[in-house]
């Protein structure tokens, strides 16, 4: 038996007026999960304990199996295990975006355009964290280049600190949201007069791409500890995502991490590379079980963009579980597929919500019959509710 979970980050939502009424899901057409939910076990899973923040770094860690009440340590230290990052026990660990802000104004009066300085490349994105260390890197601080806008700060013997995602406050103006923390705040500020400016982001500007023109700082936590993922259940594991949360989850459970070149997390990613990273992993490099995720439904509700968050559906469906599928049936394999958002992301708010979100529990060797389509009203309409998300993980993988 192989053991698939295909993970739509952000994919459930609300009814969209500008789809008619719909919500994405509806609105897509996606033959693939809709025949996983006619043959197999529907319903909804609250990933996001309660109390907790729905991000995706809490959402995934119940998704994989772990309780984020007792395995959750702070969302950048996962991703820091991801960039090779070495860790003590007393630093603390900040995500670090880089972000669009409006010019004119003071720092504190600026509004944020865009948490991800228009999907910076990352190639872009480490000149100017070249400029970030050159400026801050000593024996307090250290700054490491993630994925795209995604990166890395640590604070050695620092303070774990309260601190708001840029995506939450989207066309806002930032100083109700700003760090209390005098330093980070500082390095905020300081940072604007050292990106603003740089060629690189003149450049971009004249190219009519946002500037890369502020670091923001949030997601801080201390040195994870997951217990291994192999050892928990029996099962070789790998992990294919283009985001550095993801691959520093699987680092930390002792998961295989199957690098896909053109992986972007973004709509652009490299889909096919993606579905055959997994094929290969679980038929040619003795994996039993393969984590694919996608972020793009995620990052296209947190721009808004009703359209492009459907047509990012439409592509898990078809060039990710429709390969997978069609390559474990010609193998003769037998297996089961867990498909799932982790959490919703509204096209309303742009961000995202602690609410359950619809899940699909299929098995080739146990089909049911059923006439249903993979939809939040349709899952929900079930009954079925697993109330801790880190229980599906159990069934999915149950003898």
């Amino acid at each position: 038996m192989k053991y698939i979970v295909v993970l739509g980050d952000g994919m459930a939502d609300e009814p969209v007026e500008a789809l008619g009424g719909k919500t994405p899901l509806e609105a897509a057409n996606t033959p693939e999960m809709d025949d996983l939910a006619s043959k197999g076990e529907m319903g909804m899973v609250q990933n996001v304990p309660a109390g907790m923040a729905p991000g995706s770094d809490v959402a995934n860690l119940s998704v994989m199996g772990y309780d984020p009440v007792t395995n959750y340590s702070g969302r950048s230290p996962l991703e820091a295990l991801s960039v090779g990052v070495a860790m003590e026990p007393e630093d603390v660990i900040f995500r670090c975006n880089l972000v669009t802000l409006t010019e004119e104004e003071p720092y504190a009066q600026k509004t944020i355009i865009d948490h991800s300085s228009g999907e910076i490349s990352t190639k872009d994105a480490d000149i100017l964290m070249d400029a970030i260390r050159e400026e801050f890197d000593g024996d307090a601080v250290r700054f490491y280049t993630g994925t795209s806008y995604r990166h890395i700060m640590v604070w050695k013997h620092g303070r774990v600190t309260s601190l708001e995602p840029p995506h939450d406050h989207l066309t806002k103006v930032i100083g109700p949201h700003l760090p209390q923390e005098p330093m980070l705040r500082a390095m905020m500020e300081q940072s604007y007069a050292i990106l603003n400016n740089h060629p690189l982001n003149v450049q971009r500007a004249a190219q009519g791409k946002h500037k890369a023109n502020s670091l923001w700082f949030w997601g801080a936590g201390t040195k994870p500890s997951l217990e291994n993922f192999r050892e928990k259940t029996g099962l070789k594991g790998a992990m294919i995502s283009a985001v550095d949360l993801l691959k520093g989850i699987a680092v930390g459970a002792g998961m295989e991490v199957c690098r896909v070149e053109g992986a972007t997390g973004s709509i652009d990613t490299n889909w096919e590379g993606k579905a055959q990273a997994a094929i290969d992993a679980l038929l040619k490099e003795g994996c039993d079980f393969a984590y694919i995720h996608l972020e793009a439904p995620d990052e296209m509700a947190h721009q808004g963009l009703p359209r492009e968050k459907v047509r990012s559906i439409e592509y898990l469906d078809s060039r990710i579980i429709a390969p997978v599928r069609r390559s474990l049936e010609a193998a003769g394999e037998d297996y089961r597929m867990l498909l799932l958002p982790d959490h919703p992301n509204l096209l309303r708010l742009r961000t995202h919500t602690a609410d359950p979100v619809p899940y699909v529990l299929y098995d080739s060797t146990r089909e049911r019959k059923s006439l249903a389509r993979y939809t939040e009203a349709e899952a929900a309409a079930t009954g079925n509710l697993v109330p801790m998300g880190h229980m599906l993980m159990e069934r999915l993988i149950a003898k």
